[in-house]
């Protein structure tokens, strides 16, 4: 192995399962996640003289992050509605027949992932970076390539969208337990 191969296996590969954490997360498919992630990490393999400094996580979720909305935009262009700051979108109602005799935190955590996945692609994004990757507000708004108040509004909005969706869950769960 080459000196640009060991760099590459040094700095990138120990990032390749938060790579496809986004690129599911923004395709809501593992088969098409990975055929991304690969796509990427050829791309991350070719520009690797571009790396400033040994912190790759970033830098190799920006190209993640670049290769998926240009995969979802030749793939799936009706995913990619915009975010319109001035209206929010309704959070899907879970489903009415959710069993109470299930594993509640279980059941949470499904609920509340199909709540992410129920978001807008930039809301999704943000949300995933922050709170599943724990990336600083600077690197997410570095991958997304937006300025950090607008990584701030949407983290904002995400969570308000989690909170409803969570509220309507409780709210379905409490209809459900009535009957």
């Amino acid at each position: 192995m080459d000196e640009r191969g060991r760099r590459f296996e040094q700095l990138v590969v120990p990032h390749l399962g938060a790579a496809f954490n986004l690129a599911r997360w923004l395709t809501r498919n593992d088969h098409d996640a990975q055929d991304i992630v690969q796509d990427a990490s050829l791309r991350a393999l070719r520009f690797l003289d571009g790396l400033r400094g040994e912190d790759a996580r970033p830098w190799l979720l920006g190209i993640v992050r670049n290769t998926t909305w240009s995969w979802l935009q030749a793939n799936r262009p009706s995913d990619l509605v915009a975010p319109d700051d001035d209206s929010e979108p309704q959070v899907p109602a879970p489903p009415a027949d959710e069993p109470e005799n299930s594993a509640i935190r279980r059941a949470e955590a499904r609920l509340l992932n199909e709540a992410i996945a129920a978001l807008p692609p930039a809301l999704r994004e943000v949300i995933v970076l922050r709170e599943l990757e724990d990336l600083a507000y600077r690197q997410i708004a570095q991958i997304a390539g937006i300025p950090i108040g607008t990584v701030m509004s949407r983290l904002s909005r995400a969570r308000r969208l989690l909170a409803q969706s969570v509220r309507a869950i409780e709210v379905a769960a409490e209809r459900q337990g009535a009957r």
